[in-house]
């Protein structure tokens, strides 16, 4: 049976009484568009002006035959399928429901499902990027089908898809409130000669993802000054999350990269190929993360450093894989 087939047309002027198949959108240029009559609405003899409104000399009732789905069912049981922690549904809206965010935190895509869902002919998975930072009401993903009714088994195939999969199509993780020991390293601050300018940009990324920088330290460009104040956060401060700032290019006198080694760090990358913030050291001491930030961290809004805090904040461990991904899509300055 073709959907077609279900739908009967009615002319408005006969269809008082009569319950509408779908939502009627108004469109007025420049200044509305929504809902004007939604599904269900039984037509009164009042509404036939604004049905002629919009153009709809007929509307469409429907007879529902079993196997098949009207388009806010079928959105309905995709949006559940695909919903995951921290995650609610908004009410049905032309046929497409809205995932959206309950908390502040780091969003969670499973594209490989998402790409299996839209493979099946007529059903529409819309979602934001995986890793992005939101905040309650942030809408995440938007479940839809083309039709005004489709089969049954294609949301069933959807539903197995998404119960097999390794983990939910989306959810969102909240963030940890970490202990965070900054380290600014240079000759040129420590003695007084500068301004730090990295303290109060960092403090300000850091706090935006609920943690806190708990002290900053200044050290000259001698590797030992720099590895004692490592060990002094890691050590006596307990701190989760320990940045060290400066000192990240090739120059000779540039002593971080070396100073995190000989901290006894277990190196994840020296380097990045997302633009800026090719410099951005990742690593760990034992199970401390330690981060070298270069420069750019100073100037551009948006650096590696800034794609790799959120997954960090969120409890993440930074594997190789996760610094090579920055590549693709990563070039923000030149």
């Amino acid at each position: 049976m073709r959907p077609e087939s279900m739908l009967r047309e009615v002319k408005v002027e006969d269809a008082i009484g009569l319950m509408l198949a779908h939502d009627l959108t108004q469109i007025i240029p420049g200044k509305f568009k929504g809902r004007l009559f939604t599904k269900g609405h039984k037509i009164r003899e009042e509404d036939i002006p604004a049905l002629l409104s919009i153009g709809k000399e007929h509307i469409y009732v429907m007879d529902i035959q079993e196997g098949w789905l009207h388009e806010d069912d079928a959105a309905f049981r995709m949006a559940r399928a695909a919903s995951g922690a921290n995650v609610e549904l908004t009410s049905p809206h032309e046929g497409k429901i809205t995932l959206k965010s309950t908390i502040h935190g780091l969003a969670k895509i499973h594209k490989p499902l998402v790409d299996a869902i839209n493979s099946i002919d007529q059903l529409v998975m819309s979602t934001t990027k995986t890793n992005t930072v939101v905040k309650p009401g942030h809408p995440l993903t938007g479940t839809r089908v083309i039709p005004l009714l489709v089969e049954e088994t294609s949301i069933r195939q959807m539903e197995q898809l998404a119960n097999e999969a390794s983990e939910p199509l989306v959810q969102v993780k909240p963030f940890h409130s970490l202990r965070v020991g900054l380290i600014t390293t240079g000759s040129e601050v420590f003695k007084g000669r500068i301004q730090d300018k990295f303290g109060p940009i960092v403090r300000e990324k850091v706090a935006a993802l609920g943690s806190e920088v708990i002290e900053q330290r200044l050290a000259p460009d001698e590797s030992d000054v720099i590895v004692r104040e490592i060990r002094y956060f890691l050590e006596e401060q307990k701190a989760d999350l320990i940045l060290v700032t400066g000192g990240m290019s090739v120059d000779p006198d540039d002593r971080t990269p070396g100073a995190i080694r000989q901290a006894g760090a277990r190196i994840v990358s020296y380097g990045t190929p997302m633009l800026p913030g090719s410099m951005l050291l990742v690593g760990y001491l034992d199970d401390v993360p330690i981060m070298g930030l270069p420069g750019c961290v100073m100037h551009d809004p948006y650096t590696s450093f800034d794609a790799l805090l959120p997954r960090i904040c969120a409890g993440e461990q930074i594997v190789r894989a996760d610094i090579t991904e920055l590549g693709y899509g990563g070039l923000y300055g030149c």
